[in-house]
């Protein structure tokens, strides 16, 4: 964080987003600079996306969560079509009061904990480590191009 000569207060962190935080732009000429910093930001942002190990930390993200969804959708639908077109199944009993219905009930809570659980191990194991090299890579290639100082 730095003060500029009109004593506001401007982030040089490629990361923050003044915007997003509801800081909002500084309007005035002393301004001029770091516009010409965030188009240098937004080539190493380019290029980190270009970049084979993010295309890598990206597809090993898509690997896990597009069949992830695709079976926790598939066994919700599966749920709810089912308790709605065969009530007589749903309401078979299983022990004492416990119906079929209700452990299938219990099974979606179950299931959405260890698809958490699986999702955090999964990201901890094959991507967080990448991910964070990548963006010590990208700070470092902005500060490299003036973008942080």
């Amino acid at each position: 964080m730095q003060r500029s000569n009109s004593g506001d207060v401007r982030y040089d962190d490629p990361w923050y987003d003044a915007l997003a935080s509801g800081w909002g732009e500084s309007a005035g000429p002393a301004e001029a600079a770091p516009s010409a910093r965030h188009a240098d930001g937004a080539d190493v942002y380019l290029e980190v996306q270009r970049s084979a190990a993010f295309q890598e930390v990206r597809g090993r993200y898509r690997r896990f969560v597009g069949p992830a969804v695709v079976a926790f959708l598939t066994w919700y639908v599966a749920y709810v079509v089912t308790a709605t077109t065969a009530p007589g199944l749903m309401a078979r009993p299983v022990a004492g009061a416990v119906n079929l219905g209700m452990l299938a009930g219990l099974g979606q809570f179950l299931t959405t904990f260890l698809l958490t659980w699986a999702y955090v191990r999964h990201a901890r194991l094959r991507r967080d480590r990448a991910a964070l090299e990548l963006r010590w890579d990208a700070q470092e290639m902005a500060r490299g191009r003036g973008g942080a100082a």
